[in-house]
């Protein structure tokens, strides 16, 4: 089955459905991400946060892929905002999942609490990467819209994506629509409300309707609005599951009441990044 792609701001391409491993031990991460590459995924997210980008590259390294068929993101430590800290942090990151370029790499959080409430040289540092050939894009993650405003006005340089936070119960419209407004593709972690959408009635009688299950209608429900999603499971038949997901549309009004669904801020199954500002000891 073939996933669709979206074109990026600088006309690179992106699958816009992937493979997430976060909270995936790293002892179990190579033996996950392989199954997914059996299942069809070819778009694997992680994180130097997660702590199993080695083991996605041995999964890589093992696998019988031609690389020009891989994407793959990572995203940059909390702990290293500072601009020498995010060089070295990205060198790390390369050698650790075996590339000489990486497809997508993103500040994971703005931390506007800390270092000064400086991201933008933290952004500015990004770019060297892609100047550099060692990353084809570069993004943020969980980026409000002030935070999009600021790095955009002090740099010039537009991320190519926004991961942030988005499902049925929070629908973040508010950062979805500045991070389109700019031109930025968005990226929905979460996609499924760790799944407290699953035993939702409303989706499940639409998920009735077409044969499928309320899994399979919400990430739908999120391709039909366009945004990039992947979904994390380390049980291969959910893995399928996931992936089966091009076969069935939904109506306008099928999209349109799953929306209706948003509970605001309760809905909200993460942490709110205005005030986010954790940082790994």
């Amino acid at each position: 089955m073939s996933v669709p792609t979206i074109t990026l701001n600088n006309q690179t391409q992106i699958p816009q459905l992937g493979f997430g491993v976060f909270q995936v031990p790293p002892e179990q991460t190579a033996d996950t991400v392989t199954k997914a590459f059996e299942v069809g995924y070819r778009h694997i997210d992680t994180a130097q946060m997660y702590g199993n980008e080695q083991e996605v590259g041995v999964a890589i390294a093992n696998a019988d892929i031609p690389r020009d068929e891989l994407y793959v993101t990572s995203k940059l430590n909390n702990g290293f905002h500072r601009p020498d800290d995010a060089r070295r942090a990205f060198d790390d990151t390369m050698s650790k999942l075996g590339l000489d370029q990486i497809d997508l790499f993103l500040i994971h959080w703005p931390l506007p609490t800390l270092y000064d409430g400086d991201f933008v040289s933290t952004w500015q540092t990004l770019s060297e990467f892609v100047a550099d050939g060692r990353a084809r894009s570069i993004g943020v993650s969980n980026f409000q819209p002030a935070h999009l405003e600021r790095i955009i006005a002090e740099t010039g340089v537009v991320p190519a994506v926004n991961q942030i936070e988005v499902h049925p119960y929070f629908t973040n419209e508010e950062a979805r629509a500045a991070s389109i407004r700019h031109g930025i593709e968005v990226e929905a972690w979460s996609p499924i409300a760790q799944g407290a959408v699953l035993s939702d009635e409303t989706i499940g009688e639409i998920a009735a309707a077409h044969g499928k299950t309320v899994s399979q209608v919400t990430l739908r429900w999120h391709v039909e609005r366009g945004d990039i999603v992947f979904p994390k499971s380390m049980k291969e038949e959910r893995m399928r599951e996931n992936f089966d997901i091009f076969d069935f549309s939904l109506t306008a009004d099928e999209v349109a009441t799953i929306a209706a669904l948003d509970r605001g801020a309760d809905g909200r199954r993460g942490p709110n990044p205005d005030e986010f500002d954790y940082v790994p000891g």
